[in-house]
């Protein structure tokens, strides 16, 4: 198994371009499932997220082309209905199989999701969401059983709270339900507002995309289609905190600045001066002290919680005491012990990260726990006085598109190599 090996102390300097969405690659891609014709979708990242998808997908029925970042599927006919535990059990995502194999076929068995553990996440609201769409379920040894005998029925859902998955699993399935569906309490990621125009492009009726409240009227068929995936805002406010803790100057280019506003605001209060432009922003930190900062994570326009822990690194060297404080899901401070290795002074209460910041972190061995811990362990690595090693890299090849690559460019030492 490969481990990453970083000598930290290095600033960075130069310019990143942005890879396309993780978190917009993989719904687009389970909605192919809706038609029978052709999607093509550009600038899907390289990821393993998108490569287990690929064989789940496959296994349905989908002919898939991959060629660099261009991805064209094709599902004439759904061949399978089972998502298999073996599969689904490596993401969370592939879950959502579940409401196009419905729209199309009419029944699905797929296996109860698994993914980073980072909060239970139950699958209440899906089951509810079902449950009203005149679908009828059963789970029994892991694996959910749903059938809709006379098809989907549009109907009114009100969402307990803001879940972007739940959102794209309504979507998925009302945009072929026969009459009208409402969304209350929907997510407003741009994510979500990314698999909704997709859909209105292949024919869907969706208004309320980017709002609480989604309304959409059920079509008959929906056609293919060729469409850009956008580009990643959670890479974004990685690199872009990686440059406020490790300081230099750093552009990043292929991205919407709009969308990861809240954070360039903080960083901005961290002492970080940035410059943004249509599609790019420029960052520079001076040789000035971390600046301690407040954050709570919150449903978008709010903190994303994708970037909690990467926020909590920077926070171990800040010039005072800082408050971070996780509002989306119950079990994200795992990597508060990993960070706490490099001699971070931490303390937590409940959803509560109370970080003291240290004059430096040493170099230590440390362990990713789940996607996004395992950038906030390369930050606090890039910063570190001494060489890290950085094991369970998988979870970072989850979400991240040639990381080491990227930050080498921009004077980083970051090297992979095969765990003995």
């Amino acid at each position: 198994m490969d481990l990453i090996i970083i000598e930290g102390g290095k600033k960075l300097n130069g310019t990143i371009d942005i890879s396309g969405s993780k978190n917009a690659s993989l719904p687009m891609m389970i909605a192919s499932l809706l038609t029978k014709q052709t999607v093509e979708l550009n600038n899907v990242p390289n990821l393993s997220d998108v490569k287990t998808l690929k064989h789940l997908l496959r296994i349905l029925g989908s002919e898939i082309v991959h060629n660099n970042r261009l991805i064209k599927i094709k599902t004439e006919k759904i061949i399978h209905t089972l998502a298999p535990y073996d599969l689904v059990r490596k993401m969370r995502a592939s879950f959502w199989v579940l409401a196009p194999l419905i729209a199309r076929f009419g029944s699905a068995e797929v296996s109860l999701p698994g993914g980073c553990a980072i909060g239970i996440r139950p699958i209440n609201m899906y089951l509810k969401i079902m449950e009203k769409m005149n679908v009828s379920y059963a789970v029994e040894n892991g694996y959910v059983k749903a059938k809709s005998k006379e098809g989907l029925r549009g109907s009114k859902i009100t969402l307990d709270f803001q879940s972007v998955g739940c959102t794209h699993f309504f979507l998925m399935l009302a945009v072929l339900a026969k009459g009208d569906s409402s969304l209350e309490n929907s997510a407003c990621e741009p994510e979500v507002v990314a698999l909704g125009r997709m859909l209105q492009k292949m024919g869907a009726k969706i208004e309320g995309l980017g709002t609480k409240r989604i309304n959409i009227t059920g079509v008959e068929s929906l056609s293919g289609l060729s469409i850009q995936v956008p580009s990643d805002r959670i890479e974004a406010g990685t690199y872009a905190i990686a440059l406020a803790m490790t300081g230099g100057k750093l552009k990043l280019n292929n991205i919407n600045t709009t969308e990861i506003d809240i954070l360039i605001r903080a960083l901005e209060s961290t002492g970080v001066e940035t410059y943004s432009s249509n599609n790019s922003i420029l960052l520079e930190r001076k040789n000035g002290p971390i600046l301690s900062t407040n954050i709570e994570t919150a449903p978008y326009p709010g903190f994303p919680t994708d970037l909690q822990a990467q926020f909590m690194a920077l926070m171990t060297l800040s010039n005072g005491i800082s408050r971070i404080k996780e509002n989306i899901f119950e079990n994200r401070f795992m990597h508060v012990q990993e960070l706490a290795r490099f001699g971070a002074n931490i303390e937590l209460e409940g959803d509560l990260a109370i970080v003291k910041g240290v004059k430096c972190l040493i170099a230590a061995p440390v362990m990713a726990t789940d996607l996004r811990a395992s950038a906030s362990l390369i930050i606090a690595a890039l910063a570190a006085k001494g060489t890290t090693s950085i094991r369970r890299i998988y979870h970072l090849d989850r979400g991240f598109e040639e990381l080491e690559k990227k930050l080498n460019g921009c004077g980083a030492d970051i090297k992979r190599i095969q765990d003995e």
